[in-house]
């Protein structure tokens, strides 16, 4: 097979970048190309918790749209921390995938301690049999295209220029629940989605669309602890324009179209109400 390893998270211009080059390499080899991502990711793992821009769903199906034939994931554990870089090459990569050619990253790290990288790659792949290359950076607006460089862009709102360096708006799925239905008492009544990530890329309102059950509406969106209840989970709430559905299950995909403001408590829901009437008019205004 022909390889290479990453989170890929968001799947963005740069990986796409990349999984491209290692589909073209795959077919001139007549090989199978294969991207080995991780669950949890290292990061996560060793307690360095960061927003993902992608589930899993929205990364597996994002690498899908690009051609890969194996999305392979390899569950990271502590007793494969504390694998050793050698073996990492030897028993995954050289046993288990027969891997011909690798397209890495000059940066990447792997192996307990992070001791593997480009170079030993390099040194191996004479005597092993394969060929590496290392991946090229993509710059978008004078910005190496990177998951942290987009994370930074979503805190800051700036969800116009995060779709550019992704390559596709950013989304968030997921599947409707019920709840607390407060939002009918103040005559908005929301589609409430939960954000199993511990920390969320975005907060604040936002003008989005939303894609349910086939369709798609335009919407304004909360996501965040609502303080004004004194919220402790970040939870995504959706007010849909011209929609009166029962959508409890159903999976929903949110995406992020234009910042409105922060989250911020109000003394009380009238306050609250006269904020959301604001908000609406703003969503409104954007999508017109």
């Amino acid at each position: 097979s022909v390889v290479t390893i990453g989170n890929f998270d968001g799947v963005h211009i740069g990986h796409q970048h990349i999984v491209n080059r290692l589909v073209k390499q795959s077919k001139l080899l007549g090989l199978p190309s294969v991207l080995i991502s991780f669950s949890p990711t290292p990061q996560s793992f060793f307690t360095h918790e960061k927003a993902t821009l992608s589930n899993f769903r929205q990364k597996h199906q994002l690498l899908k749209k690009l051609d890969l034939d194996v999305h392979l994931i390899i569950k990271f554990d502590r007793e494969f921390s504390n694998m050793s870089a050698d073996d990492f090459i030897q028993t995954i990569l050289i046993d288990k995938l027969q891997m011909k050619f690798c397209l890495i990253g000059d940066d990447f790290r792997f192996g307990s301690g992070r001791a593997g990288d480009f170079k030993l790659l390099q040194d191996t792949s004479a005597q092993a049999g394969f060929k590496v290359e290392n991946t090229q950076s993509i710059v978008r607006d004078d910005c190496r295209a990177s998951s942290s460089t987009i994370r930074d862009l979503l805190a800051k709102g700036k969800v116009e220029s995060a779709a550019k360096m992704l390559g596709h708006e950013f989304s968030i799925s997921g599947k409707v629940i019920r709840g607390k239905q407060l939002g009918r008492t103040i005559d908005f009544p929301t589609i409430n989605i939960p954000i199993k990530r511990k920390i969320s890329p975005v907060l604040g309102v936002f003008a989005v669309q939303v894609d349910i059950v086939g369709q798609s509406f335009n919407g304004v969106c909360n996501i965040g602890k609502r303080p004004t209840i004194n919220g402790e989970n970040i939870l995504l709430e959706v007010f849909l324009f011209d929609f009166d559905q029962e959508v409890y299950g159903e999976l929903a995909t949110v995406v992020f179209k234009q910042r409105i403001r922060d989250e911020r408590k109000f003394d009380s829901f009238d306050a609250l109400k006269a904020q959301i009437i604001l908000d609406t008019q703003s969503a409104k205004t954007y999508f017109n």
